[in-house]
C-alpha cells in the first residue's frame, strides 16, 4: 500500500514516516517545505536505513498533486499539509483559509479523480472552541471555534464528513490532536520551528540551550490550579502510532463512519507552569518566565478523553511527560540551532 504524505516532511509528518515504515508501510512525501527542512527527512532515511521519495509541491497545486498520483500508485492519504499558529491566524486569516481550507479542496479534488478514496485527516482539539467542561469527548459540541486556525480545522471536518455522505465509497478518519510535543528517542529527529516558536515546548527547549532568555506566559489569571492555561500534553511518537492505527482501521472490515472521529491525547492536563517544572527537572537548566497578558484566541483548559481511541483503534498514549520533556531536551541539546543544511536537498530520498 502506498500512502501519500502530505507535509511530510513537517515534525508531525516526519515522525509518523519512522511508525510507518516500522509497520511495513510504503509512502510517498509531498511537501512545498515552508515550514519544513529537507534534512528532516534525511534523518529518518538514517533511522529506517532506506530512501524514501519525496516530492516537492504546494498542496493547492492541483496539476503537481496530479503529477503524483500519475507516478505513484497512492491507496490512501495522510493529510498533514497546513499552517498551524494561532496567533498568526488571527493576524492573518486569509492566509489560513487559503492554505488549509483551500489546499484542501484541491487534494479532495484529485483524489476523486484518481479513485483514491481513504483519508485520514490532522485535526485539532481547537473544533471544540471554548468547552464547557474537560475532559472533552468526540460528541461536545464543535464549531463555536476561538481562532482561524481551529475554524479551517472545524471547516475541513465538515467537508469531509459532507463528501462522504455523497460518496458512499469514500472513507475519512479525523483525528483531533491535542499539544504534541518532545522528539525521537534518538535525539536526531525534532521540532524545529521558524524563527519564534509559537508553541510551549520548543520555546521553552531554546531557553534550556540558551537561545531565548525567558518565557512569556500568557495569562496568570486562568480558572486553572496556578492560573495559567492547561492543556493535555502528548509526545509526537504516541501521536505518530495513532496515524498507523487509523490507517489500519481504513483499510479494517471494522471501519464504521459512525466511528471514525478520534480525540488524540493523554488524558491528563497540566498547566503552563507544570511543563516548566517538568522540564527544569529533565534538564537541569534553569526556565526563567514573566507572566503577561492573555493572548487573543486561546482558552483556560482543554484535555481529552481519549478512551474511544482506545477502543475503536486499539491505541493509547504510553509516554508521560517526563518522558516528553526528557526527549524535547535531547534534541535540542543535541542540535542547539535546529536541522542543519535547512536549504540543502543533499539526502538520498528521490525527488
Amino acid at each position: 500500500m502506498n500512502i501519500l504524505i502530505t507535509g511530510g516532511a513537517g515534525y508531525i509528518g516526519s515522525h509518523t514516516l519512522i511508525e510507518l515504515d516500522n509497520a511495513g508501510y510504503s509512502f510517498i512525501i509531498f511537501d512545498n517545505l515552508s515550514n519544513a527542512p529537507t534534512e528532516s527527512l534525511n534523518r529518518v532515511e538514517k533511522i529506517i536505513n532506506k530512501s524514501i521519495i519525496f516530492e516537492q509541491g504546494d498542496i493547492r497545486d492541483a496539476q503537481a498533486l496530479k503529477n503524483v498520483f500519475l507516478n505513484y500508485s497512492i491507496n490512501s492519504v495522510i493529510h498533514f499539509a497546513g499552517l498551524k499558529a494561532v496567533g498568526e491566524s488571527v493576524a492573518q486569516p486569509l492566509k489560513y483559509y487559503d492554505n488549509n481550507v483551500v489546499g484542501t479542496l484541491r487534494l479532495l479534488e484529485v483524489m476523486q479523480e484518481f479513485h483514491c478514496k481513504k483519508i485520514v485527516f490532522s485535526s485539532s482539539a481547537t473544533v471544540y472552541g471554548d468547552p464547557e467542561s474537560s475532559p472533552i469527548k468526540e460528541d461536545f459540541p464543535t464549531g463555536a471555534t476561538t481562532n482561524p486556525y481551529g475554524r479551517t480545522k472545524y471547516i475541513i471536518e465538515e467537508i469531509l464528513k459532507d463528501l462522504c455522505v455523497s460518496d458512499p465509497e469514500f472513507k475519512s478518519v479525523i483525528l483531533r490532536y491535542f499539544n504534541p510535543v518532545g522528539a525521537h528517542e534518538s535525539g536526531t529527529m525534532g521540532e524545529d520551528p521558524n524563527g519564534i516558536p509559537n508553541n510551549l515546548m520548543p520555546f521553552i527547549s531554546q531557553i534550556a540551550v540558551g537561545k531565548r532568555e525567558y518565557l512569556k506566559v500568557f495569562g496568570g489569571d486562568y480558572a486553572t490550579h496556578d492560573g495559567t492555561g492547561v492543556r493535555d500534553y502528548i509526545h509526537v511518537v504516541d501521536l505518530a502510532l495513532a496515524h498507523v492505527k487509523a490507517i489500519d482501521y481504513l483499510s479494517s472490515e471494522q471501519f464504521s463512519r459512525e466511528h471514525s472521529i478520534f480525540n488524540i491525547g493523554t488524558g491528563q492536563g497540566y498547566s503552563v507552569l507544570d511543563m516548566v517544572k517538568a522540564y527544569v527537572k529533565a534538564s537541569d537548566k534553569k526556565i526563567p518566565y514573566k507572566i503577561i497578558e492573555r493572548r487573543a484566541g486561546d482558552i483556560a483548559t482543554c484535555f481529552a478523553c481519549p478512551n474511544y481511541a482506545k477502543e475503536i483503534l486499539d491505541w493509547e498514549a504510553t509516554r508521560t511527560i517526563d518522558d516528553m520533556c526528557k526527549d524535547s531536551y535531547q534534541w535540542q541539546s543535541n542540535n542547539p540551532d535546529g536541522y542543519k543544511n535547512l536549504q540543502e536537498n543533499n539526502g538520498s530520498f528521490k525527488f
